[in-house]
């Protein structure tokens, strides 16, 4: 009965955070659009972020109460979802076209960060204050980077990009839907935490197995539900980018603002899934080198994805 109460806590607490990821996303993109901003600098950026949310409240969360492994492993287990499971998904439902900013860009940098996120864990067990402040401060600088770039581009006259052809919510209305939705993110969050916990010591489950599973799984349902809805309206600047930012957002700022906050164990248990993680964003660089991602590259990456899954519960 107790593990019962529990598994509907942590379902209430995934739905309050995919709502709350959802109104948010809404009213940040309308906001955006309201300023001129390109589409996949929304993706990268506001869409990005607002579904990252429930990773960064979970991670947060489970930080403060001490729970590392679901911190790290819901991060861990995220990026390599949201490659794998996500763009999969989307590239089978509508293959993407590719933009050369991407590749020369934020592919390079992605790859990056995830070899630094292990660097700067697995030496010492651990990401402390200083590595945090140190995602910080890559965080900063490459939204930074990241909107001169795209000035200069739009200067230069590259492709623009898609436009959404939906009409725009009153700017109050916009501005409530990021308040209301940020607040649901948070509840469900701890929610979610609360019971995952409970459940994974009832299970014998590991908090790294858990956080790598059940955790990463509910917390990618935004990116998830948010690709594949992008792809289906061919809108796949918004789709990829928001997988690409999103895992961006998660190692520099989840992770940096978590570790910031507290000290983050960073064991040796993680080695493996941080290889993964790394081998994953390799995966994807080299899919979109041919300037597509084709119905074939997405099936490739769902492969990929049942293949170390099943590896998981196998070891």
């Amino acid at each position: 009965m107790q593990i019962l109460l529990q598994v509907l806590l942590l379902v209430l607490g995934f739905v309050m955070l995919i709502k709350g990821a959802d109104w948010f996303v809404d009213g940040a993109s309308a906001v955006a659009r309201r300023f001129g901003i390109p589409p996949i600098v929304v993706g990268l950026t506001i869409v990005a972020m607002g579904t990252s949310l429930p990773e960064a409240a979970i991670s947060i969360s489970a930080a403060l109460k001490g729970s590392a492994g679901i911190a790290v492993g819901n991060v861990l287990g995220s990026n390599i979802m949201n490659i794998l499971l996500i763009l999969g998904l989307s590239a089978v439902i509508l293959p993407m076209a590719v933009q050369p900013a991407v590749i020369r860009r934020d592919m390079p940098f992605l790859l990056f960060i995830t070899v630094l996120m292990p660097v700067l864990g697995l030496p010492d067990g651990k990401l402390s204050r200083v590595d945090g402040l140190i995602l910080l401060a890559i965080f900063a600088a490459y939204m930074v980077w990241l909107f001169i770039s795209t000035k200069k581009a739009a200067a230069a006259g590259e492709a623009a990009d898609e436009e959404s052809d939906e009409p725009l919510p009153p700017t109050w209305k916009a501005i409530a839907m990021i308040l209301v939705g940020a607040a649901l993110v948070m509840l469900g969050s701890n929610m979610a935490v609360d019971a995952a916990t409970v459940i994974a010591a009832a299970l014998g489950m590991s908090d790294r197995l858990i956080g790598l599973t059940i955790i990463a799984l509910g917390t990618s349902l935004p990116e998830l539900v948010t690709s594949c809805t992008a792809a289906k309206k061919g809108c796949s600047d918004m789709a990829l980018g928001n997988v690409v930012g999103s895992n961006m957002f998660n190692i520099l700022f989840v992770l940096g603002i978590s570790a910031t906050i507290t000290p983050i164990a960073y064991p040796m248990t993680f080695l493996t899934d941080s290889i993964i993680c790394v081998l994953t964003a390799v995966l994807l660089f080299v899919l979109i080198a041919g300037k597509k991602l084709t119905r074939g590259k997405g099936a490739i990456m769902l492969a990929a994805f049942a293949a170390y899954y099943t590896w998981l519960f196998l070891v």
